[in-house]
């Protein structure tokens, strides 16, 4: 979003877009410490609780890991100085080249992240050598590793989500801008940009999340059974709009359109949708949960559509910023994008269970062994305190700079900063 304004103004030169983009930036600025601070965790918790699979899947995961951190990491932070504080010391070419930079370092870190756990889902390239406790996988080929089956429409995927994040970021402020009648001109822009991406962004995902689903029935069966509500493997299946599972009964009841689940996932209602029935009891995932979080998933897109669409008609009529009711709506839903996001990784990251690499080491046998369920739990607790924390002060700033708002009219436009002669003091 922030290339889009900046773009804007390199193009415009309205000071506008600038003063759009400095907002954002240091919204960003924000955003970028939270999520390094709460990323590290997970690197401790490989050592901690997940030595086993830590070991199992070191070789593999150590490249791509280690490329994530050259490749990704150091490209946004080298870049991410010059981002927040370079408005008026470098160039205004130079500064559009750094805010690149740090987009696309982001968008690397997702690639490589996203390949990692891919690969749990779906691997490929690899081997295992090594029997019992010292088994361990390691690559054959880092390209067939990287791009196993499921990484790019993963990646599309979340990627997709990411922005649809963002996009609804842009216009809960603009609504909140419209409601109290402040910075309207600028709110009129973001508004204008959000709605546009978030339309689009959301057609784009019904075309992922329909090849993302495809995937997983051809990968991971198991898990696209779970997510649909599949006991029974059989012809013309049908899919469940809306219900709850009896995993007593082993069936769902829900509202029904017959054959609609095998005809969208091989364009043949005839061929039967591979149910749970083909599997072990004890390969099965906690089905109730799974089918919930998907359909979930999907009634938020949903309602993020019917949002969108509503705002658009209403934004381009020249009634949006009358229409109180419905900008109390917009700024409630900045809420929805992440929450589905949350919802799409439990449907994943449990619909996987019990596996931790897919068909290939089960969770329970990556756990490090000398950990008790009481350590486990206290680090837990700790962590949840400490993540609160961070989020109650991840609020308030974000909540401070927003009622500040945008800066207009005190946009400065690039000087060079002045040469010293020899011999004068630095003050």
């Amino acid at each position: 979003m922030i290339v889009i304004m900046e773009g804007l103004y390199m193009k415009t030169k309205n000071p506008k877009y600038k003063s759009m983009a400095q907002f954002w930036i240091r919204i960003f600025a924000i955003t970028f410490a939270l999520g390094v601070a709460t990323g590290l965790v997970q690197v401790f918790a490989f050592g901690t609780n997940w030595a086993r699979y830590s070991r199992f899947v070191g070789d593999v995961f150590g490249s791509a890991l280690a490329a994530e951190g050259v490749f990704a990491f150091f490209l946004e932070a080298g870049f991410i100085g010059v981002l927040l504080f370079g408005w008026d010391r470098v160039k205004p070419g130079v500064h559009y080249f750094s805010t690149i930079m740090v987009a696309i370092g982001a968008h690397f870190s997702a690639t490589w992240i996203i390949a990692v756990n891919s690969w749990m889902q779906t691997p490929a390239g690899y081997k295992i050598v090594g029997k019992g406790a010292e088994a361990h996988a390691v690559v054959t080929n880092f390209w067939e590793m990287v791009l196993n089956y499921s990484t790019i429409d993963r990646l599309i995927h979340v990627v997709i989500g990411c922005w649809l994040v963002g996009s609804f970021f842009l216009i809960s402020v603009a609504a909140y801008y419209f409601l109290k009648k402040k910075h309207l001109e600028i709110a009129r822009s973001m508004m204008r940009i959000g709605l546009w991406i978030s339309c689009i962004l959301l057609l784009a995902q019904l075309v992922s999340g329909d090849s993302s689903a495809k995937i997983v029935a051809k990968y991971q069966p198991a898990k696209f059974a779970a997510f649909e509500g599949v006991y029974k493997t059989r012809p013309y299946t049908p899919i469940s709009v809306w219900g709850w599972v009896d995993p007593k009964k082993e069936e769902v009841v829900s509202l029904k359109i017959p054959a609609a689940l095998s005809f969208m996932t091989y364009w043949n209602a005839a061929t039967p949708v591979m149910g749970l029935d083909h599997f072990p009891r004890e390969d099965w995932p906690n089905v109730p949960a799974v089918f919930q979080f998907y359909h979930l998933m999907v009634i938020m897109w949903a309602l993020l559509c019917i949002m969108a669409l509503v705002g658009f008609i209403l934004f381009y009529s020249k009634k949006l910023e009358k229409a109180r009711w419905f900008l109390w709506i917009l700024v409630i839903s900045v809420i929805i994008p992440p929450l589905t996001l949350q919802l799409g990784w439990f449907a994943a990251e449990m619909g996987r269970q019990p596996w931790v690499v897919y068909n290939v080491l089960k969770t329970a046998d990556g756990l490090s062994e000398g950990i008790s369920a009481g350590q486990v739990q206290g680090s837990m607790a700790m962590f949840v305190i400490v993540y609160i924390l961070l989020f109650c002060l991840f609020i308030f700033l974000v909540d401070r700079k927003i009622k500040l708002g945008p800066e207009e009219g005190v946009v400065e436009e690039y000087r060079p900063l002045p040469i010293k002669k020899r011999g004068e003091s630095n003050a």
